[in-house]
């Protein structure tokens, strides 16, 4: 075997800043070293902690330095474009931004990914829902690679307790790309110190995923299909409701019915079901043949399952004190079974939660309340609050407060958010009877509601007024020209909270802009301001 006949193993590993992308590549380049081989690596680190991408390149020679007779492999110091033999990356669209710049060659690289995504800064700023959709960057990693190995990195390390980097070494030593045995990999992990257990936990989960994947190319097939990666699984759905319900619904269906029974209760659920029986017996009526597969009746069982579980105080005490989310937070911050763990959480409930709870008279004398002192130039009223969520009294008031699902039902939010639910039911059922695409539209609008306290509002009041004065106001020369209408107005509410997209695509379509709400003027007094002389005579 001469030099000339071998070739250095090139990996690029790809992760986010402060997700241990560097202590891979030491690790990487240790085992290396350990098992006898050359190794070399560099690094283009991100610009701070969380933010920005980090790129690392390993070259290990295949052969052992024991074989080489003295001779040195020489090694370069950059990737070169579809000359890589692997690529890992611990977040989707990185995975893709890498292919996207030709670092990966269908014929040559292994490309391991994760398929958690971390938003970035422009999908978070949209109002409306700016995710970039999963299917396309999977497509990519299965059309640019000559093997493929995706699964949810982040998740597996979260269940384990260790981070990120230790999963991604775990699928690197399960694809059999680098030539070292599973002892030298755990090795190093062993000599890391404090947390090594966890890491290895990590590390052998991610070593039978991937070697799982390879062994079991039809599995790979449905790891990476879009029915199971994006679509939400059926699990659980009652045996009546899958009688009642077309298969296509079925999923979306039971997400939503567990949803009800969780919020609040049975009769909660069943109130569910018979609105959603509304939608499908109008959806029949307007496609009998189902050409179009249910999609409104599936539209509306995301939505309406969405607003009829509305945040108020009780739900958020109830998550707050879920024992999933104090697990989550353990793992979050890596906790040990020694350490002592404080979570203290910050709650300030303004007149408005107070009133939520509270009957239709009561709710109006604290909203009134309220409203004259901001009248008077005051702040509206909050209580600041900070519960020790560790301690006994901290959860046992949450937890009190969680129980508070019965007053829920007869407080006045409730009976508000019940109105103008049946209100958007009934818009919904009679656009779908007088036209398939009338009824999606109106349906879709269920993406409006988001969001809490003045969001939430706003997005309701956007709802409505799209309600009474494109679904029934003015006048369209068919059904399809008002569906149109309706497309445009929802999708310009979700382009800037202001509204201004809004109100010029509502005028635009004959129908009348919202109205300008009445805002109190509050006059304060300039504390700087010197107090004028008065001249007496």
């Amino acid at each position: 075997m001469t030099m000339n006949q071998q070739k250095p193993i090139t990996l690029l590993i790809c992760a986010l800043g402060g997700e241990g992308g560097g202590v891979l590549t030491e690790w990487l380049v240790d085992i290396a070293l350990a098992s006898g081989y050359a190794a070399q690596s560099t690094s283009i680190p991100g610009v701070a902690q969380r933010t920005g991408a980090t790129t690392y390149y390993l070259e290990v020679f295949p052969v052992p330095l024991a074989e080489l007779q003295g001779r040195r492999p020489v090694f370069s110091l950059n990737p070169v474009p579809g000359a890589l033999d692997g690529i890992v990356s611990s977040e989707l669209l990185e995975t893709a931004r890498q292919i996207g710049n030709g670092m990966s060659s269908p014929q040559r690289t292994l490309v391991i990914s994760s398929s958690s995504r971390t938003f970035t800064t422009a999908e978070r700023m949209a109002p409306g829902d700016g995710r970039t959709d999963s299917a396309p960057l999977l497509e990519v990693v299965r059309a640019q690679s000559r093997e493929h190995h995706v699964f949810d990195m982040g998740e597996m390390a979260k269940d384990c307790g260790t981070v990120v980097s230790a999963v991604m070494l775990g699928a690197i030593a399960g694809s059999g790309l680098l030539p070292f045995v599973r002892q030298a990999y755990e090795s190093a992990i062993q000599h890391g110190g404090k947390g090594a257990e966890a890491s290895l936990r990590g590390f052998a989960q991610a070593f039978e995923q991937v070697r799982t994947q390879r062994t079991q190319t039809e599995l790979v097939a449905r790891l990476l299909s879009e029915e199971e990666l994006l679509t939400p699984v059926s699990k659980g759905l009652e045996a009546d409701l899958s009688r009642i319900f077309p298969a296509e619904v079925h999923d979306m269906l039971a997400l939503g019915h567990a949803r009800m029974l969780e919020y609040q209760d049975r009769d909660y659920a069943d109130l569910y079901v018979r609105r959603l029986r509304q939608v499908l017996a109008a959806e029949q009526l307007a496609d009998p043949a189902a050409v179009h597969a249910y999609a409104t009746t599936r539209e509306m069982a995301r939505w309406l399952a969405l607003w009829m579980a509305f945040d108020d105080i009780v739900r958020v005490a109830d998550l707050k004190s879920s024992a999933s989310r104090w697990q989550r937070v353990h793992g979050e911050v890596k906790a040990g079974t020694d350490d002592l763990l404080q979570v203290y959480d910050h709650f300030k409930p303004g007149a408005a939660e107070f009133a939520a709870l509270l009957p239709a008279s009561l709710a109006a004398r604290v909203t009134r309340w309220d409203r004259q002192r901001v009248a008077r130039g005051k702040t509206p009223w909050a209580l600041p609050l900070k519960v020790g969520t560790h301690s006994v009294f901290g959860m046992l008031s949450l937890r009190l407060l969680a129980s508070l699902k019965w007053l829920r039902v007869r407080g006045s939010r409730f009976a508000t958010e019940q109105a103008l639910i049946e209100q958007w039911l009934a818009g919904v059922v009679s656009g779908t009877r007088q036209h398939w695409q009338l009824g999606h539209e109106i349906a879709l609008c269920g993406r409006l509601i988001k969001g809490y306290g003045s969001t939430n509002e706003r997005g309701k009041d956007n709802l409505m007024h799209v309600l009474e004065h494109l679904a029934t106001g003015a006048s369209f020369a068919s059904h399809e020209l008002r569906a149109a209408a309706i497309a445009a107005a929802r999708d310009a509410a979700l382009l800037d909270e202001a509204g201004k997209a809004l109100d010029q695509t509502l005028v635009q379509h004959g129908a009348p802009a919202r109205p300008v709400k009445a805002q109190p003027i509050r006059w304060l007094q300039n504390p700087h301001r010197k107090p004028r002389a008065v001249k007496s005579t």
